[in-house]
């Protein structure tokens, strides 16, 4: 189905993600990677869906002037949030420790904007997923950050790794938003943009 709609485009994913380019291989949409090194600074008065949906486009600016008519950029963000801070990937041990302590036995959201760039037309959209964690001891925290190395997750962990099977008591919303991509809405909106 999506095959045949996509058989002249090109679809570009500006992700240097194993777990996205994983996702769009399991929904049999073939792109072309190509990352870009972009400063991921954004204004500090932006709050939760506002954050990811400027970091994404932001993403995408890099490419402004080299899109060709039939292809297609796709370019996402995601942070978790909790307290009113958004936390991104953790830059050391230390602080993958602080930002697993700072999530346990409370509630927190992962936001992941994706932004489908066209030559002449841009469309973003965004996601929330609730996570509930469970009262994590130190010592679980630890072993976690020192075994899994979670410093290319934001937020600090992985709900697919250990610290998902043994911490997380619930989720409402997407899962795989949680893994790195709301899969469903991607999928649907990148079928309606080639059916218009």
């Amino acid at each position: 189905m999506m095959k045949d709609l996509l058989k002249d485009y090109e679809i570009i994913l500006a992700s240097g993600s194993p777990r996205r380019q994983k996702f769009f291989e399991e929904l049999e949409i073939p792109v072309t990677i190509d990352v870009r090194p972009v400063e991921e600074v954004y204004p500090e008065n932006l709050k939760e869906e506002e954050i990811t949906d400027y970091l994404a486009a932001l993403k995408a600016k890099a490419f402004k002037d080299d899109l060709k008519e039939n292809q297609i950029l796709i370019t996402s963000d995601t942070i978790v949030y909790n307290d009113g801070n958004a936390l991104g990937k953790p830059a050391d041990h230390d602080e993958a420790v602080e930002m697993i302590r700072s999530l346990s036995g409370k509630e927190h959201e992962v936001i992941t904007s994706v932004c489908f760039t066209g030559k002449s037309s841009q469309k973003i959209l965004n996601h929330k997923t609730h996570v509930f964690f469970a009262e994590l001891t130190p010592e679980e925290i630890e072993y976690y950050v020192s075994n899994y190395k979670p410093f290319d997750k934001a937020g600090g962990y992985a709900i697919q790794e250990w610290i998902g099977l043994i911490g997380i008591r619930k989720i409402e919303g997407s899962y795989f938003n949680v893994v790195g991509l709301p899969t469903y809405e991607v999928y649907a909106t990148l079928k309606e943009m080639l059916q218009t």
